[in-house]
Parts: C-alpha cells; structure tokens; sequence
C-alpha cells in the first residue's frame, strides 16, 4: 500500500514568536493560580494539587508527591495509568492519522473495536454499536434510542441513580440536586421509583433484601399505575450498582421483577447504565451477569479505553435500526485514536484473567474493611456499613443527621460530625491514598484499577487503618489529627458526580 510522505504544512511562515519561544507556566504555585483565577468553579476537586506522571496505580504530583490512586479517574484507567499496551496504540494511531469524521468514513480501529466488543457482551442479541465521547452523550442516545424506537415518551429513573450532566441526563439524575438545580426546566416526562437501598427507604439496615426488594417492586407497579401509564413509558434507566446514590448494588430479584415488568408492556429494559459498572469492574464483564438478566441496551464509557474519551452504546439490530442516518453522531464521534486505545484496553481484558484478579482483590479487600469495621476500639465504630461489588467499594460512616444511622456505642458524650467520610478522606490523602466521597450520605468509595496487586491492597488498608484510627481519636476528643504528609492546595467540595 503507497504510504504518504509530503510535509502539508511547507509553505506556512513562522512567526517571530517561534523563535522566541512562548511562556507556559510549570511551577506549581503557577498552575494553581492560573486555574483559580481562570477555570470555572462549576468544577469541583479534591484538591488543587496538579498530577505530572502515572505509572499503574501510582501518580506523582508536580510538587513531588507520591500518592497511591484508588480513585482511577473515577473509574477510567482499568488497566492503570500509562499502561504500555495502550500508550504503544495510541503513539502508533496518532502517527497514522488522528481524527476520521464517523459521517465521512469508517476507522480500521473503529471496526476492530466493534469486532473485540461483540465477543464481550454479556448476551448476543446485543449486536449494533454507536461510539460517542462521554458518558453522558451516550446517556443522551439512549434516550433518543429509546424513544424512537417504541414510539413513547416517558422514562423511568431510580431513586439515588446517576446519569450525567448535560440536560438530558440531568433529568435522569436522582442522586443529588447539586447537579441539576437552578437550571431548570429539565426534560419532562421522567419518573422516578425507589431502588432497594434501605437507607432513602428510611428503613433499618438490618431490614431483610426480601423485604427491600418487595417494597421497590411495589413501587415501580405502582407507578406504572399511577403515575405513567405502561403505553407511554419508552424505558426504565438503572444501574446494576447505583453508583453516584452510594455504591449499592441492586438485588437480582429486583432486577428480575424490572425484566418482567418490561416484557408484560412492551418497554424497553433496561436502558442498563454500565458506564461505571462494566468491563470487569464488579468481578463479571458486565454487572448485569450477576443477575442473568437480559437488558434491552447497555450504556458504557469510563474503564474500556483506560483514560481516552469513549462511551457508547449496545442494543438489539432491530432496536438500533429505528434511528434514520444522521440522527446519531458528532463530531469526535468515535474518535480513531481513542478507539484504538479501546481496542488495546480491551484486547488485554481477553488475552489475560483480569476478572479472575478482581474478584480475589475485592475479596482481599472488604475482609479487610470488615475487619477495621470490626475493631471498635481504634474507629470501627464509625462505620455503619461496608459494602460494594467487586472493586466497587463503599463505606458508609453514622451520619447525625440521620434517624437511622446516629446512634453509635461511645456515649454521650462523644458527638458525631455531619462528615466523617470526607474526615477520612482527608486523613488517607494526607498519608499519600487517593480516595472519593459520594452520596448525600457520607459515604467513602474506592475504584481502583483492575491491575492491582495484593501489596497495593495490603498499603491501602494499612492507610485506611490509620485514617479511621486517627479520625476516631479525633471525634473521641483524644487528641488533634496527626499531619502525615503536606496538605496540596485547599479542599473544593470533592471530585463527585460519576
């Protein structure tokens, strides 16, 4: 095959400012300044610290801080930072050609990545793709997808899920309002009903998952009657794991009763929001395998490119089919580059056991967590519930603001702050863990690369000890937190949302 060779831009001059060279800041006092005084606040962050260099689980920031990350961008470098299988792909694409427009041509990487994905899915009916870039614009096809397809409007949402930020997703989301108010009106035609999580049913904890998922199933029949009429309902959205509503994952027999409300009217199920949850994230490729359940469509985005913008959706051909040319696109819609990072990413989840090392890490894991749970004398006491599937991980610490969750065994005379998760937080990111928050309930999350290894989990815990130990003393009044390492830039209200 010829090659191309000619230099296409020849013929332009230099300005007298290639010689001279332009400014770019790099300390980073510089960068920080910078992104106060000209990036939007809209943007929350853990912390102003900027992050230089990833290897695996580890990053460095630019003022020499070495910090073990089990954060993975929220979900996105399965594989780890700068792993060199996909780093090599997208050295070579970009040397090849870096965008191909997906309404003038097809992509060879674009083809492949389909190719690899048909061989992953949990189901083989699922057999016509669309790539977009985020997680939310595939939320946003879906939706089109959806309501093109069955010819109704309505769409049903759980209570605590989360779906993204641009307006279409927004009006899906129920996990907090922080991401939606004051930009109002939403979508209309969205209707929520209650996903089993005992703790937004104002039940105990110690309520049977029987009795959750009787009450949740109540409440999706009920709404079909009350509320949206199963001839105008299009779909139902969830998350096989509610993700951003607090890492809780949904019960099969919940799942079970969803599919067969479906088949009875006629509705599209399961518009099955994996883009947190897939690609061995919880110990199977896609969540819903736990529960042999057959969604209609499946979201995804996040870990399947290990850092490249690429999200996307699957569904039956016949579904697919129902959207004309030139109703589904963008213009970075399947990027080349990305997608051939993707197809890297995911040939390594088919060539090695990457689900095998998830399911013993989350095992190595929660017995760890269970056990500082367990140890009520350094901080256990804290914690009202670990929980999570696979290397989704939660812990929700007593609230005092909650009914359910404000009672705990140090007396009266120890009073609980409304925030332990971010206390703790705090206290793992001074010791060098990267950890998220999420929920309106204070609950601490880990999503730590798939690659990781018994030492990292064995550093992790050993970290999460200290914290939880140090933040009890704290809340004990025995003693102010210990300063471990140097706290980067100030708190902004957490990286959340995702």
């Amino acid at each position: 095959m010829p090659s191309l060779t000619t230099a296409p831009d020849a013929h332009i001059r230099l300005l007298p400012a290639a010689k001279q060279g332009l400014p770019i800041t790099t300390t980073t006092q510089g960068l920080q300044e910078i992104a106060h005084n000209h990036i939007t606040k809209g943007l929350g962050r853990l912390r102003d610290h900027v992050f230089k260099e990833g290897k695996g689980l580890r990053v460095l920031t630019t003022d020499g801080r070495k910090l073990l990350d089990f954060t993975s961008g929220i979900g996105v470098t399965s594989l780890g930072h700068a792993h060199p299988d996909v780093t090599e792909a997208i050295i070579a694409q970009a040397q090849s050609i870096i965008h191909i427009q997906c309404a003038i041509a097809l992509s060879e990487p674009y083809v492949q990545l389909v190719e690899s994905l048909l061989t992953m899915m949990p189901d083989p009916s699922l057999d016509s793709f669309f790539f977009w870039n985020s997680g939310s614009e595939a939320v946003e096809a879906a939706i089109k997808v959806a309501r093109a397809s069955t010819k109704r409007n309505n769409i049903v949402v759980m209570q605590g899920g989360y779906h993204g930020r641009t307006s279409g997703a927004a009006a899906l989301t129920r996990s907090k309002t922080s991401f939606f108010k004051g930009t109002g009106p939403l979508m209309p035609c969205v209707y929520t009903t209650a996903f089993p999580y005992w703790h937004p049913m104002g039940v105990p904890k110690e309520t049977s998952e029987e009795e959750l998922v009787r009450q949740a199933n109540l409440s999706i029949d009920n709404l079909l009657q009350q509320q949206s009429a199963p001839e105008d309902t299009a779909a139902i959205f969830v998350e096989p794991v509610i993700g951003e509503g607090g890492y809780v994952p949904a019960p099969k027999a919940f799942l079970q009763h969803l599919r067969k409300v479906c088949d009875k009217h006629g509705i599209l199920l399961l518009m099955l929001d994996e883009i947190q949850t897939g690609f061995g994230r919880t110990g199977k490729m896609f969540a819903i395998e736990h529960s042999g359940v057959k969604p209609d469509l499946i979201i995804y985005a996040k870990g399947f490119a290990n850092g490249m913008p690429i999200s996307g959706i699957v569904t039956r051909k016949e579904i697919m089919d129902s959207m004309p040319p030139g109703s589904l696109g963008g213009t970075y819609s399947g990027n080349v580059v990305a997608c051939a990072a993707a197809l890297a990413t995911t040939t390594y989840m088919r060539t090695h056991d990457i689900l095998g090392n998830v399911n013993e890490r989350s095992e190595q894991i929660f017995a760890g967590l269970r056990a500082i749970q367990a140890d009520t004398a350094n901080g256990g006491w804290m914690i009202e519930e670990v929980r999570g599937k696979g290397l989704m991980v939660a812990m929700e610490f007593k609230d005092p603001n909650s009914t359910l969750t404000s009672s705990h065994s140090k007396g009266p005379n120890v009073t609980l702050p409304p925030n332990l998760n971010k206390l703790v937080q705090d206290a793992c990111m001074d010791r060098g863990l990267l950890t998220l928050t999420t929920s309106i309930y204070p609950v601490l999350r880990m999503i730590p690369a798939l690659i990781l290894s018994e030492a990292d989990v064995e550093e992790m815990l050993s970290t999460m000890r200290e914290a939880v130990k140090e933040v009890a003393r704290q809340v004990e009044g025995k003693g102010e937190p210990e300063q471990t390492g140097e706290v980067v830039g100030a708190a902004h209200g957490g990286a959340e949302g995702d």
